[in-house]
Order: structure tokens, then sequence, then C-alpha cells
């Protein structure tokens, strides 16, 4: 079991099935991204000396981002509905508690939300914190060298990443456009499409139908 700067995957039943899930369920991209979340977001925990449950951070961030799977790809939630119900489903055949269960929920379904994740509990905000390390970097100096190079040499980027990941939320987003209105996943689809039309909440406003009750 790797050891980064005191941060370990936890050794519990509960952990080992979610690995075996997400490992048969996720390709090398995912998966290892997921497990870098991890990482990301319990050293943060520790540098910032937030307690936090260490299982439930490992639930969560191995499935924070299993609604970009293709078994997802007709699902007309956004990808982060699709991996909290999941989470939430897969939970749900062990003893777990419902408040912890609504504690992974959110964790997955809030991880692309900025700006509210920090004042919920703490797992929560660890998930979006590992997550925005890992994908673009937020954070990034707050990692010593040492903890960065372990990290990477247990769960390899590999060459190319960042177009991956890209490439990965455009092609589960693609089929479903609608789902991402009001966050910023509609940014893959206008890098990828250069016909895509992004809502405006300014035109849905002024077009409502309430325009016609305001007339008379």
């Amino acid at each position: 079991m790797s050891d980064i700067s005191g941060v370990k995957i936890p050794d519990s039943k509960l952990a080992r099935d979610v690995t075996q899930f997400i490992r048969d369920t996720e390709d090398d991209l995912l998966f290892f991204h997921s497990s870098r979340v991890f990482f990301w977001g319990a050293l943060t925990g520790e540098q910032k000396k937030l307690p936090f449950d260490a299982e439930l951070l490992y639930v969560a961030s191995m499935f924070h981002d299993l609604g970009l799977t293709a078994g997802y790809r007709d699902s007309k939630f956004r990808f982060e509905v699709d991996g909290a119900n999941a989470a939430r489903d897969f939970l749900r055949a062990y003893d777990i508690a419902q408040a912890d269960i609504d504690k992974v929920w959110n964790a997955v379904a809030l991880h692309t939300t900025p700006g509210i994740p920090e004042h919920m509990q703490a797992e929560i905000f660890l998930v979006q914190a590992g997550a925005g390390m890992d994908v673009a970097g937020r954070g990034y100096e707050g990692f010593t060298d040492r903890q960065r190079e372990a990290v990477i040499r247990t769960y390899p980027r590999g060459a190319g990443f960042e177009h991956a990941m890209i490439d990965a939320f455009y092609d589960a987003m693609k089929e479903r456009p609608m789902t991402t209105f009001g966050t910023f996943n509609d940014d893959f689809l206008a890098f990828k499409d250069p016909h895509f039309q992004r809502g405006d909440l300014c035109s849905i406003i002024l077009h409502s139908p309430w325009q016609h009750c305001d007339a008379h």
C-alpha cells in the first residue's frame, strides 16, 4: 500500500471493493486521475489540519469522474450527478450511515462547482481541491517536489494528460450538451466544437414566458 507523506489508501473492505469496481470500470486515464485526486485531497487536508474521514474521501475521489465513462453517454443528468448517484448506490450495500452517504454524494456532485465546497464538510472540499490540483494545477505550489513526484510515480499522468482529459470531458458530454448549462463544462464543448452554442441566461430571462404577462 503506497504511503506518501503519511497518506495511504484506507485498508478496508469497502476501499478494496471500490478500487476493484473503479479499476474495472474506468480506463487508466480516469483511474489514475481519481487515485491522484485522493492523495492531493488528503495531503491538502493534512496541510490545513482539517479532520476528515479518509475512507469517505477515497470513495468520493474514486467515483468523482465515473459519469464520464461510456456507460453514461446517454444520460440526461450532469456527469457529476451520475457519479454521485453511482457512489450512493454502491455505498448502500455497506453498513454506512446515511449522513456519510450524503456527504459522499455531495462531494462528487459538487466537485466542479467553485465557491461552495470550501464552505461544506472537509471531504466535500477536499475532493474539489484534489481534482483542481490534478487537472488545473490549483494549489500546485502548496505541495513539495517530493510529494508531487511520489504521487506521479505511483499513479502516472502520462504524456498528453491535459488533452486526454479535455477529450474525455468532451466525449462524455457532446451528446448531452444541455447538462453543461450554468457550469464550466461547456468550455470543453466550445473548445472542441466550433459550432457549439453556449446557453445564455440573459437571453433566457429576456425571452421567458413572463414577457407576455409583463406586456399587459
